[in-house]
């Protein structure tokens, strides 16, 4: 099971914060989610959209192992 973090924007966007999905990598979240709401997908593959697994920056589409959790982090902006 993979516990889904949503942040900022995406969170709001999305209309929750976290969730719990069978997924063995993050293209089968990317498209369990697309599935579910397609606004959300093209968000999340938006640019400057980084993920995390287990709290490490991750490129590309990673298996996931066991028990972890994929965070989807919108652009920061500063000042």
């Amino acid at each position: 099971m993979v516990r889904v973090l949503l942040f900022g924007r995406l969170a709001d966007q999305a209309g929750w914060r976290e969730r719990r999905l069978e997924a063995g990598s993050l293209g089968q979240i990317r498209a369990l989610l697309a599935d579910e709401d397609p606004d959300l997908a093209e968000a999340l593959a938006g640019p400057g959209v980084q993920v995390a697994v287990d709290q490490a920056i991750v490129r590309g589409d990673p298996a996931l192992t066991g028990p972890c959790e994929v965070a989807f982090l919108p652009p920061m902006s500063g000042g």
